[in-house]
């Protein structure tokens, strides 16, 4: 698939709406940050254009411009209601976000996107509204409600995902359950949510480029291209996997850090659900998994005639590979 020019110019003004909003010193400077970001993702949508992607295109501009709404009327609240302005401003980014209870639109405009776009909107999109969410933690009211929405977010990406053969939606709603994990990380420290989110990041990053690579969007095409190749069914095994958190993959790095960092604060509550939700998750990851890898050819045939190395294939291993640090993990912990 060949990108067009235009296509890298809005991708430029995607992410310098990112960057104003991130060095911005004040909350409107985060808000026109967060405006021209939303006007550059919307020609990515339409760059194919057909019914889809003009209905998702439109779907985001809707949800976008309602929390970019709430967001302006925060700020027209008067100053002596001043917990109450910074309570609509959580609940515009929360939007932005996609976290629970403000999820219902995720998953209908992820099903509208090409892997591309699916990858920009699950990472990019949400650095700049989690950066200023962080900036609210001061207030102790606004982190209870934080951690609120982190566990309502666990439970919907959890038990959302179950069920369902299209890739697209197993993987927003994936989305909103690691949303959960930052979102407690955000809470209770200054900076480890970052450290979550370019995991994150680059583990799906490793599973979206094989879905794009294989033209895979439902687990039917998985099995057939399944029985015709080993080689992307197992590179696609250790990624998910590693997105499930499963030790020893590099998924479960962050996840670790964190649940430490929750029982040396006595988290215990909020703990339960997000370990609860991790399992469930996992139990779809590995649902879809272990079909393909039990259909598929019963010789591992790897010699050059059913597998040439493309540059792209050649950088979906390179990312794959960064799936399996999690294996040094013991070391990690004898050094610390």
């Amino acid at each position: 698939m060949a990108f067009p020019i235009s296509y890298m110019f809005f991708l430029l003004t995607l992410i310098l709406g990112s960057a104003i909003s991130i060095s911005s010193s004040s909350w409107f400077g985060g808000w026109i940050g967060l405006e021209l970001n939303m006007m550059s993702f919307i020609p990515l949508i339409t760059l194919k254009m057909n019914s889809y992607f003009s209905e998702a295109a439109l779907k985001y501009f809707l949800i976008q411009a309602l929390g970019s709404a709430l967001f302006i009327y925060a700020s027209c609240v008067s100053i002596s209601l001043t917990h109450l302005m910074f309570i609509f401003t959580l609940f515009a980014l929360l939007l932005k976000l996609a976290a629970a209870p403000f999820h219902f639109w995720f998953p209908q405009v992820a099903e509208g996107l090409h892997w591309p776009q699916m990858f920009i909107l699950s990472t990019i999109q949400k650095l700049a509204p989690m950066i200023l969410i962080s900036y609210l933690t001061v207030n102790v009211i606004l982190t209870k409600m934080i951690m609120i929405s982190a566990i309502l977010s666990a439970l919907v990406g959890a038990w959302g995902g179950l069920n369902l053969t299209l890739l697209r939606k197993i993987l927003a709603f994936s989305s909103i359950n690691h949303m959960s994990w930052m979102l407690m990380a955000i809470s209770i420290s200054d900076t480890f949510w970052l450290s979550y989110f370019f995991f994150y990041s680059f583990i799906s990053l490793s599973v979206m480029m094989t879905f794009f690579k294989i033209q895979a969007f439902s687990l039917s095409t998985i099995i057939q291209s399944s029985q015709t190749s080993n080689f992307f069914p197992l590179l696609l095994s250790v990624n998910m996997f590693s997105l499930g958190g499963l030790p020893p993959f590099t998924g479960f790095v962050p996840k670790w850090i964190l649940i430490q960092i929750m029982v040396n604060l006595n988290l215990f509550f909020t703990l339960f659900f997000l370990l609860t939700s991790a399992l469930i998750t996992l139990y779809f990851y590995l649902r879809m998994t272990i079909p393909f890898l039990l259909m598929s050819s019963p010789t591992m045939n790897f010699n050059t005639k059913t597998m040439q190395l493309t540059p792209t294939s050649t950088l979906l291993l390179i990312f794959t590979s960064f799936n399996l640090y999690g294996i040094l993990l013991p070391v990690y912990s004898l050094l610390i």
